[in-house]
């Protein structure tokens, strides 16, 4: 009997307390974002060692326009990208170690052929924001935006 009274009450908590929806478990673990000027938020997966930049966004099939990639680099350098094992378009954001924008590339293709051609910012850059194709355009990102990089005053570069 008394293991039974513990069973259903139990079972009762169990329903009262209602499981984290996806979205939610997704936002509470990205703590690292970036935000646009017109207040647009992009959570960011962080690259900050060779081992994460160079795998990168490779393989995915699917980036919603809410989440991106931040490769941040030791120091300021020109920083060619390609899109070798990349199976969706990106736009590509270089900016300065003020997260100043200075060059965007819009729409790069997937690679389909080797070798892939690179895609050089032909400035200075720190970082460099990978976002799916179109959404740069969509929220008028331009040369000389800054952006701000939330949650990552932690993160060491490598």
């Amino acid at each position: 009997m008394k293991s039974s009274f513990l069973l259903m009450l139990a079972l009762a908590c169990a329903q009262r307390t209602p499981a984290p929806s996806p979205a939610t478990t997704m936002a509470a673990a990205s703590a690292q974002r970036i935000v646009f000027p017109d207040h647009f938020v992009v959570a960011v997966e962080v690259a900050s060692d060779e081992e994460t930049r160079s795998q990168g966004l490779m393989y995915r099939d699917h980036l919603a326009d809410d989440r991106g990639m931040i490769f941040l680099f030791t120091q300021p350098g020109e920083y060619p990208f390609w899109m070798k094992n990349t199976l969706i378009p990106l736009d590509m954001i270089w900016m300065d170690s003020q997260h100043r924008i200075v060059h965007i590339a819009h729409d790069v293709q997937p690679c389909k052929a080797d070798p892939c051609p690179n895609y050089p910012p032909n400035a200075q850059a720190s970082s460099v924001l990978e976002l799916a194709a179109g959404v740069a355009a969509k929220h008028h990102l331009a040369n000389d935006n800054v952006l701000r990089f939330e949650g990552m005053d932690n993160v060491v570069v490598r």
